[in-house]
């Protein structure tokens, strides 16, 4: 499949190199213009306090999108796979409303705090501190060089392996986290995601354009529907029940997204921020993660995640492929040096600090840590190139853990009275009820509910776990607090 795309000039890698190159050069120049860097957890991991609304929106934006979108939903080549994006601004929209206040309330750094000062008691913390690091090491950050170094060979037509390219986009993202903290993560995923984003939408056009503005004709009728059949990766009926779970978790607790938001100066900053987010979700981001894998599947057929980077390949100018292969490096730089930025946040504030020791400076452990998970990820990357659809095999994955991180946020936001070893007992039964039924039940035939649904499942169970150990073992009486409780 590769044999028959063009190969890189010197020009176009040329291209791409100066372009990567300024955006390093013009996020120094900004990151330089902070007035202090004492080291602080703070500094480090949450940009000193000081992110205005647009680096929020920007950092949310791109910490998001990444190949892993680009490519993995094109990947599946149907149109369905926009409800991801179009349910995330409703998942936006609660973490600006409901989460950002309570986050600046208690004034976390990281989303675990919120959970030991609800729960008094480390143990939660540490627990989902833990699930957190788990998910971020052996799933997003492999999964997010593993789909960029994938996009670049297929755009570039290179017979280098996956592991070389995912090896330099992990090296540059490193450096990011390891020499301006949250900080330069956020101004460099503004400064590129203007370019990722219009280039997008470029070969939206240029995609349409190639196959004369008809991507209906000689495309079966289910690749074009936005109702999803049983069978589908996205059954209709899921959208009702455990996608809005899944987008609650995303975008409001989940460490990777909501460390961003944390980062600016007022309540009312990170809300415009996370607002502005949730335009470019519903309004630029649903078209560019679906037409043009339907556009490749009508010019190359059911290619998988090959598709988008052929479609690039074919449809945009020679001299527009260096610079749009600087934008998705840029893309997949941000996304990955976000996660471990977050992730080393999770290891700094949650693990070393509590049961190792006081950290004089955050910047010297960060680099430490950073080096550290660069080379497990880029170690990982092989483990996901088996992978029939990298985009469904995160999100399945991905209940591994975000259910019953869930559960603990719903039961220690909406009950008074739990106590954190039940709170840990509800999260341990979700990980092992859903990670049965992925890996045995599923897979037997023996239920046959879609992974979305069993989401549910999972989430219920688990928070009915916690109330239960925390009633009949532990003898608390739990009171249920409401929506209006859970911002007290």
């Amino acid at each position: 499949m590769l044999a028959n795309l063009p190969t890189a000039s010197g020009v176009q890698i040329l291209v791409c190199v100066v372009l990567t190159a300024l955006i390093g050069l013009a996020t120094w120049a900004k990151v330089r213009q902070a007035k202090s860097h004492d080291g602080s957890s703070k500094d480090v991991f949450l940009a000193g306090g000081g992110l205005s609304w647009l680096f929020v929106a920007g950092s949310i934006t791109l910490t998001n999108l990444s190949t892993d979108q680009l490519v993995g939903m094109n990947g599946n080549q149907m149109l369905l796979l926009a409800w991801w994006e179009i349910c995330g601004f409703f998942g936006l929209l609660i973490l600006a409303f409901v989460f950002v206040p309570i986050y600046y309330k208690n004034n976390c750094t990281t989303v675990t705090e919120l959970l030991e000062k609800r729960y008094k008691g480390k143990s939660i913390r540490t627990l989902i501190s833990a699930l957190f690091l788990f998910g971020n090491i052996l799933i997003y950050l492999p999964a997010a060089l593993y789909s960029g170094g994938l996009f670049m060979q297929s755009l570039f037509g290179s017979t280098l392996p996956i592991l070389w390219f995912a090896g330099v986009l992990a090296a540059i993202s490193a450096a990011y986290t390891i020499f301006g903290g949250l900080r330069a993560v956020a101004v460099m995923d503004t400064y590129s995601g203007i370019g990722v984003l219009g280039l997008a939408l470029l070969i939206v056009i240029l995609a349409v354009a190639a196959v004369d503005w008809d991507i209906v004709t000689d495309v079966p009728a289910e690749r074009l529907s936005m109702i999803g059949g049983p069978d589908s990766p996205i059954p209709f009926h899921t959208l009702f029940t455990g996608m809005i779970f899944i987008q609650i978790f995303y975008w409001s607790t989940n460490q990777n997204i909501t460390q961003r938001a944390m980062a600016a100066p007022t309540v009312k900053e990170a809300q415009k921020g996370v607002m502005a987010a949730a335009l470019i979700r519903i309004l630029i981001v649903p078209p560019i993660v679906v037409i043009p894998g339907i556009v490749a599947y009508k010019m190359f057929g059911d290619i998988g995640d090959a598709a988008y980077g052929r479609l690039v390949a074919e449809v945009l100018p020679g001299w527009l492929s260096g610079a749009f292969a600087a934008m998705v490096a840029a893309a997949v730089i941000t996304t990955f040096s976000a996660v471990l930025n977050s992730s080393v946040a999770l290891y700094s504030v949650d693990f070393h600090e509590q049961f190792i020791g006081p950290v004089n400076d955050h910047w010297k452990l960060a680099a430490a840590m950073s080096v550290l998970l660069t080379v497990v990820a880029i170690m990982l990357v092989p483990l996901y190139q088996n992978a029939e659809s990298i985009i469904n095999l995160l999100q399945q994955l991905n209940g591994l853990s975000s259910m019953p991180i869930l559960s603990a946020f719903i039961a220690g936001l909406l009950f008074r009275g739990v106590a954190a070893p039940a709170a840990v007992c509800g999260v341990i039964w979700g990980v092992l009820l859903y990670g049965l039924y992925t890996f045995r039940l599923e897979p037997a035939g023996i239920i046959s509910m879609h992974y979305i649904d069993f989401m549910v499942v999972t989430l219920v169970t688990s928070v009915m776990a916690a109330l239960f150990t925390n009633r009949f073992v532990m003898g608390n009486r739990a009171r249920f607090a409401g929506f209006r409780g859970a911002l007290t």
